[in-house]
């Protein structure tokens, strides 16, 4: 990018998609940070995500599978108790409700099973678009794009889009770069925006494509400063999940209640 002069929509296309290979580099063990292992248990993972980190989700749901393992037990369960097992994930009363509401969803029009279609995941109670992006992607792998407040911040900080609403920066992005790039593509620009390009202050000093960030200064640029602000694996800490996959670079993070 030429100081001073506009960047066409070509160049931008250019540059994002150079982005994107960089950041394939710098996390080749991009993934969901949420622990999992079936589509049922992303999706309430997922909404349990809403307004929390991962890291409390994932230290959270194994006392929640264990006493409900299935959409039917779900469906089934006392308000109170599922409250009190969520209530580490904040917002508790709204999202059992959700919990019951989609599992009951599930269990009486879906036959039991986690429906593969975003037009079918978006009926069930506290299911958008952005949490049927995740499920479709992570479960069924269905392409694509996840648009949190990560990915949001750092695609109009890297001048992508100038969109605020989700769903018009989704169809921007997925102008930009093929199907196939989608999934992928959030996991990687999502591992950026919590490990280097922070929102109150990125760590540009010590970022891999800062020469392809038109928004390169808006953080710490000194490059021992910088690193010190890294976070996760990158700074030398766990990650979000208590069982990563094997090729993950990082240590898992503990339990609930284990530090």
């Amino acid at each position: 990018m030429k100081p001073g002069k506009p960047e066409s929509h070509l160049a931008m296309v250019r540059r994002a998609r150079r982005i994107n290979r960089e950041l394939a580099e710098i996390y080749p063990y991009a993934h969901p940070e949420l622990d999992f292992r079936n589509p049922f248990e992303l999706l309430v993972a997922t909404v349990l995500s809403a307004q929390t980190t991962d890291l409390r989700v994932n230290q959270t749901t194994p006392a929640l599978f264990a006493a409900y393992p299935t959409p039917e037990d779900m469906a089934a369960a006392d308000p109170e108790e599922l409250e009190e097992l969520i209530r580490p994930t904040g917002f508790f009363r709204a999202k059992a409700k959700s919990l019951i509401g989609l599992s009951a969803s599930i269990r009486d029009n879906f036959g039991g099973e986690v429906p593969g279609r975003l037009a079918d995941l978006v009926t069930l109670p506290g299911v958008g678009r952005k949490t049927a992006n995740v499920v479709l992607g992570n479960a069924f792998g269905v392409p694509g794009i996840t648009v949190d407040t990560h990915f949001g911040r750092l695609v109009r900080r890297w001048k992508w889009t100038e969109q605020e609403d989700p769903e018009k920066v989704e169809a921007e992005i997925a102008a930009i770069f093929p199907k196939s790039e989608w999934t992928m593509l959030s996991h990687r620009v999502v591992f950026h925006g919590r490990r280097i390009c922070h929102a109150r202050r990125p760590a540009c000093g010590a970022c891999p494509i800062a020469p392809l960030c038109p928004s390169y200064g808006e953080g710490e640029t000194d490059p021992e400063k910088a690193r010190k602000l890294l976070k996760y694996e990158m700074g030398g800490q766990p990650g979000q999940r208590l069982s990563p996959p094997p090729d993950y670079p990082g240590r898992p993070a503990p339990a609930l209640g284990a530090g």
